[in-house]
């Protein structure tokens, strides 16, 4: 998170207790290799897990929220000591008899400071770790106040069922697209109410436009053109747990790989431009840079753009996402960081996060 938007959000709290960006897209996006050190963002942890399957030499995440790392810890601690079937009950994506017995065997692959933040919140862990966020508790207020009023819960089953593309937008169009939905899904999208429940209203400090409109399309294309059965994200949203899909930290193929690569991850709690000052003998070559750029002014994220390609590998690979404000290689960058536009613009026709206007993918060229 970029020092511009620290000065105006509260990083104090669980924003974010899943990675809602589609790792299956910013894995194709990187093609992180052996002998790759990468640059990620934090957030709630999976994503940066993620790049571990591909043997990485060294993950390095950042956050300048500590209740992110704490995630990101607890996940990391789930890992080695649980059984796959184990750290989808913890997460929530299955049903749990006793998760606080599973944290309390986590609890021991601990540091202090996430042991503490963890044993604080008892409910949390009941819960299931992956619903502890702000931005999961505004889409469990959609799921349980908003969507009843709007379609019962078989008609949702059965967009979850999922189909061929024909079938989605004949469903669409005759059983869900009705009035009820454009009217309580535009106000619950709208900027206001998702900057109280969701985002920090200052991350829509540079938004310009409905903000509602903007994601109620991108909705649309998720049920219609991308199968909801293969969509965990979307799944999450509509049921508060993964059914018949999962994302890819949380798959039992990848679990070993992740597993066995895990002492190549480490995370610190600080922004991304005081990380580079503490380690600047460093350079990259793979950057997961989530949607950072959108939460800071152009003149920001031109600064910032240029000291990552200061610091990068030739050859170095960027990936990051606009939700709602344009941001990609400013002109005086085109020396130097060269776009994958079609690469890119594939990748995001397959974004199962759909709420994303654009993926933006930059390869360093000097």
């Amino acid at each position: 998170m970029s020092t511009e938007a620290a000065a105006r959000a509260d990083f104090s709290f669980i924003r974010y207790a899943q990675c809602w960006e589609d790792a299956d897209v910013l894995l194709e996006a990187l093609e992180v290799g052996e002998g790759d050190v990468c640059l990620s963002i934090a957030s709630a942890g999976d994503n940066s897990i993620s790049l571990l399957s591909r043997g990485p030499a060294r993950v390095i995440a950042v956050d300048m929220n500590p209740a992110q790392l704490a995630c990101l810890a607890l996940r990391v601690a789930a890992y080695r000591v649980l059984e796959h079937d184990e750290l989808l009950q913890l997460v929530g994506s299955r049903e749990c008899a006793d998760r606080e017995a599973l944290y309390k065997r986590c609890r021991r692959a601990l540091e202090t400071e996430a042991r503490d933040f963890w044993d604080a919140r008892p409910e949390l862990i009941r819960a299931g770790i992956g619903g502890a966020g702000k931005f999961e508790r505004y889409f469990a207020t959609f799921r349980n106040k908003v969507l009843p009023w709007i379609h019962p819960r078989h008609r949702v089953n059965q967009l979850l069922a999922g189909g061929a593309p024909e079938e989605l937008r004949r469903f669409y169009a005759e059983s869900w697209d009705n009035r009820r939905w454009r009217l309580l899904f535009r106000l619950f999208c709208s900027r206001f109410v998702m900057g109280k429940l969701g985002r920090d209203p200052a991350f829509f400090r540079y938004v310009e436009g409905s903000v509602a409109e903007r994601i109620l399309s991108r909705a649309k294309y998720a049920v219609t053109e991308l199968d909801p059965a293969a969509n965990p994200y979307l799944q999450w949203i509509l049921t508060g747990r993964h059914t018949t899909a999962l994302p890819h930290a949380l798959r039992k193929e990848n679990f070993d790989a992740i597993r066995k690569n895990l002492n190549r991850l480490e995370w610190h709690p600080m922004s991304i431009e005081d990380l580079l000052t503490s380690l600047p003998e460093l350079h990259f070559n793979r950057f997961n840079l989530s949607d950072i750029f959108e939460y800071m002014s152009d003149e920001s994220f031109h600064r910032l753009l240029a000291i990552l390609v200061g610091r990068a590998r030739k050859g170095a690979r960027f990936a990051y996402w606009n939700m709602l404000v344009p941001r990609s290689r400013p002109p005086e960058l085109a020396h130097a960081l060269a776009p994958s536009c079609e690469l890119a613009e594939r990748l995001h026709r397959q974004d199962k996060a759909f709420f994303y206007s654009r993926f933006v993918v930059e390869t360093v060229a000097i």
